[in-house]
């Protein structure tokens, strides 16, 4: 069964850096296209980046182009998501998705069958 654990979530300094990992524990990842997902307090869960099964098509929401980068190591069942000077508007529960059908991501949430428990972000002023 697929099981995705995110890790390297923390609380820092606006202007920091952090980098999340997000591992597949199943035999299917590197078939499909995979996203990361941001849930700040009280609001919905908000597309952040996407990336094609095979790490050529990258897609991110406009308040973190330029400063996140999304990865991925199919040989590793792995995702990544390195944010640099991060903001505290950045702040929330960074979950990873992996989407029902191969191909390409997409922003929305029904599109995604399998998820991460989250790793909190903490951006401080």
């Amino acid at each position: 069964q697929e099981q995705l654990v995110e890790s390297g979530g923390g609380s820092v300094q606006a202007g920091a850096a952090l980098r999340l990992s997000c591992k597949d524990s199943g035999p299917a990842f590197s078939s499909y296209a995979t996203a990361w997902f941001r849930q700040a307090p009280g609001k919905e869960r908000d597309f952040v980046a996407g990336i094609s099964w095979d790490g050529v098509n990258k897609y991110y929401a406009d308040s973190v182009k330029g400063r996140f980068t999304i990865s991925r190591d199919n040989s590793k069942n792995t995702m990544y998501l390195q944010m640099n000077n991060l903001r505290p508007e950045d702040t929330g529960v960074y979950v990873c998705a992996r989407h029902r059908q191969s191909g390409l991501p997409s922003h929305y949430t029904n599109d995604y069958l399998y998820w991460g428990q989250g790793t909190q972000v903490t951006v401080s002023s």
